[in-house]
């Protein structure tokens, strides 16, 4: 069996592991130049991190984790207003670089991967589907693959203009390379928030800092200048804004984009089929996207090498997702008012709940709360495809 995996983020990627494990003959395509670098710091842990475990990436996320032992939140002057100690209640939890974790799996992935290609057309009948590349190229396989995101170029294919739930924000980030405030942050996730907007730092190795920027904004038109977008918003709060805004990068250093959630009734038509963001998308919210789409691409590789009819395969992998990616989504959507707070008695709020997590087993509860469940995905019917 051969599959086009149109992809190569973490989803696209887990997938293209487990089925080449599993005998089939893959192939990436991924419409990025390179392999995609930076990004944000993501807390990894749930079902995708048991599926991690059954790649056997333990070790290898282990020595990429950072070592986030505080969250804490300051005022412009960049005074401490309240804090949370992460070091309990957080054992199960690897924080990360969410490019990290994608190479930890593409350094196990032997399929071949085109970058700065995509798929421009499909044509599928009872045997296959005929898969023409944005370099030219024709492709005859047996499955089409969507990993391509939440604008995905398959799922535009498949089902034509499906428009993601717009959740109102607009996220932003970026590394730079600053030792002198890299000390200064330290291991501790720091924020500023202020009705409809937040600003985070966080230390990383080799002397860098990486931001993250979140803004409320009721129209899902992106900035043009996303860097003036940003200093214009931002640059007067005070803190470390004006001195890291000051040498903000254009795209794609910076990534810019918006907060939305997928939401569709069906993932799979005949022999083409969606995973990760392009089906599932839970939103930066919800924490738990990177953790979903591995358990998503475990779950579908699961079903196909199960044996039987593919259609009835992508039905069960679906139906085994579906609930979980609902209840994430759900959980995302409730979420979103204490990330970037729109009024300042939400701050207070979150203040005090903060400070409630620092009395006595109060730390375990917090980390509890921010979990939506869905740790269920982990249970087969039957034995995992395994390595040969």
């Amino acid at each position: 069996m051969k599959a086009l995996i149109c992809g190569a983020g973490i989803a696209g990627l887990t997938l293209a592991w487990h089925l080449e494990r599993a005998g089939w003959e893959v192939e990436l395509v991924e419409r990025a130049p390179a392999f995609r670098d930076g990004g944000y710091m993501i807390d990894f842990y749930g079902p995708g991190h048991e599926v991690a475990e059954r790649m056997g990436l333990r070790s290898r996320l282990l020595r990429s984790r950072y070592p986030v032992n505080e969250l804490s939140y300051v005022d412009r002057d960049g005074r401490q207003s309240s804090r949370l100690s992460l070091t309990t209640g957080m054992e199960g939890v690897i924080s990360l670089l969410r490019a990290d974790l994608a190479r930890a799996v593409a350094e196990d992935v032997r399929a071949p991967t085109t970058y700065g290609t995509t798929v421009e057309a499909a044509e599928q009948d009872t045997a296959g589907v005929s898969v023409r590349l944005t370099d030219g190229t024709i492709r005859r396989v047996d499955l089409l693959v969507g990993a391509d995101g939440a604008r995905s170029r398959v799922r535009e294919l498949a089902f034509g203009d499906v428009t993601p739930r717009y959740l109102g924000h607009q996220v932003a980030a970026y590394i730079l390379a600053d030792a002198k405030l890299s000390r200064r942050v330290g291991t501790r996730y720091q924020m500023l928030t202020e009705p409809g907007l937040m600003a985070g730092a966080y230390a990383l190795r080799d002397d860098r800092l990486a931001l993250l920027f979140l803004r409320r904004e009721p129209d899902p038109a992106l900035p043009a200048d996303p860097a003036a977008d940003l200093r214009r918003h931002f640059g007067g709060r005070g803190w470390i804004l004006p001195e890291v805004l000051a040498r903000c990068p254009g795209p794609p250093e910076l990534y810019h984009d918006l907060v939305t959630q997928v939401e569709m009734e069906r993932w799979h038509r005949g022999r083409i089929v969606l995973v990760g963001d392009a089906c599932q998308a839970v939103s930066l919210f919800a924490g738990h996207g990177a953790s979903m789409a591995m358990a998503g691409a475990w779950v579908l590789a699961d079903e196909l090498s199960a044996g039987g009819d593919l259609p009835g395969a992508l039905a069960r992998y679906q139906g085994r997702m579906a609930p979980a990616i609902a209840e994430v989504q759900r959980f995302g959507r409730r979420f979103v008012r204490w990330m970037a707070p729109s009024n300042r008695w939400r701050i207070v709020a979150r203040d005090l709940i903060f400070r409630l997590a620092a009395l006595p087993g109060g730390g375990r509860l917090f980390v509890n709360s921010l979990s939506p469940g869905g740790h269920h995905l982990i249970s087969p019917r039957r034995a995992s495809p395994t390595p040969r």
